[in-house]
């Protein structure tokens, strides 16, 4: 996107959540708070974004990757954080999407919305709002009579009065670049924390009668903050219902969403069926009319062709299973390669780590694997091969195309 550029501030320590990790290193679904930010910021099609860090910078570097980063010395609030971004922004007169580094709900299609309305607009800034039946906690927005933005006023700082208005500060703004820093020298440390608040740019800009607008979420849940653990699990709550609800939309069945948990992301094809206290975790594709769990777990960097079954208590891990596929019962894939049309009994355990490698297992097109089979990696399985029940197949030892196998360890009972 042209002549606009990103600022997240994620220097807080985030004390309330009890941790000695970074409050935007949490994960949620998967992924550290952070990291969903930034993915909704670069699906708006912003690219070029700076990153304010400051406690525990050293741990998020590790995290942060095409992005610049400024680091806030001292943490003396959101106006100081964006002041040490400023250094990264010489000579730049285009708009800048601000972000709190806590709140990992905001869609791209929102920020969309919010720099759509602020370039329409010619606005000097406009600001993301939402409305809450209980607003404790956040910013509330001021308005004039005739409904113009005055100000923001933290909760810390506000009178009785105004810690009634429901209309919130979510804490995504977009602001023209020369008015947002000429105004930010102008904040004063003159509030309960004394801290410097990027808000107070909001009044300082409204009484010089600069334009300012706002955006209203329709959703709710975007405005959620994580400042605590039951914050935390708020988010990963509505993430999650948001999730399935864009996948249910896609033609899929969920039969119990309460219990069924899938990552961002994951693809899964039409009239598959996701069946009770199914996992699904990131990095996932699910071909079209498959039969998944009850009690799944797949875990990332797996596909599973059309027409699959993955059943009860079965755990996949970088695995491939291909079309017409049934791995029905008490089984645990990793590292493996499966054809299509293969049958594996219930009770199968491909051991793919040795102690110091994963290791890769191929079961090709047509093969039957018995009830209660090992195999340890690497091994093959040839094209229509069987294994027979409770047979363990050591590593290399590869079992021929059409042969089938029986025994501990395993050997050749019959060539086709």
């Amino acid at each position: 996107m042209k002549e606009m550029k990103a600022i997240v501030l994620a220097a807080g320590r985030g004390t309330r959540m009890r941790s000695d990790v970074p409050k935007v290193l949490h994960e949620i679904l998967g992924k550290p708070i952070i990291s969903h930010i930034l993915d909704s910021i670069r699906e708006a099609g912003i690219t070029d974004i700076i990153v304010v860090t400051g406690y525990g910078s050293g741990l998020l570097d590790e995290k942060l990757k095409d992005v610049e980063v400024a680091v806030q010395k001292k943490l003396l609030g959101s106006g100081d954080a964006v002041s040490a971004a400023k250094g990264l922004l010489k000579g730049y007169k285009g708009d800048i999407l601000v972000m709190c580094g806590d709140t990992p709900l905001v869609r791209s299609r929102t920020i969309k919305d919010i720099i759509s309305k602020h370039r329409g607009s010619k606005a000097s800034a406009t600001i993301l709002t939402a409305v809450f039946k209980d607003p404790t906690g956040y910013g509330r927005i001021l308005r004039g009579a005739e409904g113009n933005i005055l100000k923001i006023v933290e909760e810390a700082d506000a009178p009785l009065y105004e810690k009634v208005i429901d209309e919130i500060n979510v804490g995504t703004y977009c602001f023209k670049a020369a008015d947002l820093f000429e105004r930010l020298s102008e904040i004063a440390r003159n509030n309960r924390k004394k801290e410097y608040y990027l808000t107070d740019v909001i009044e300082i800009l409204s009484r010089n009668r600069n334009r300012i607008e706002s955006v209203k979420t329709d959703d709710p849940d975007e405005a959620i903050g994580v400042n605590t653990r039951m914050d935390l699990a708020r988010a990963a709550e509505s993430l999650k219902k948001r999730v399935l609800c864009e996948i249910m939309e896609l033609g899929v069945t969920i039969e119990d969403p309460s219990t069924t948990i899938i990552y961002p992301g994951v693809e899964v094809g039409a009239d598959t069926v996701i069946r009770p206290n199914t996992i699904i975790e990131s990095d996932v594709r699910i071909g079209r009319n498959c039969s998944i769990g009850p009690f799944t777990r797949i875990r990332p960097h797996v596909t599973v062709g059309d027409n699959s079954e993955v059943g009860n208590f079965v755990e996949l891990v970088r695995t491939e299973v291909g079309d017409d596929t049934k791995i029905k019962h008490h089984t645990y894939l990793g590292d493996t390669k499966v054809g299509n049309r293969v049958n594996i009994g219930a009770g199968t355990i491909v051991a793919n780590f040795d102690g110091k490698n994963k290791n890769k297992t191929v079961i090709e097109d047509s093969a039957f694997i018995g009830i209660g089979a090992r195999l340890i990696a690497p091994v093959k399985i040839g094209k229509g091969a069987t294994v027979g029940a409770g047979c363990v197949v050591p590593k290399g030892h590869n079992v021929p195309k059409g042969a089938t196998v029986v025994g501990v360890p395993a050997r050749i009972l019959r060539k086709k």
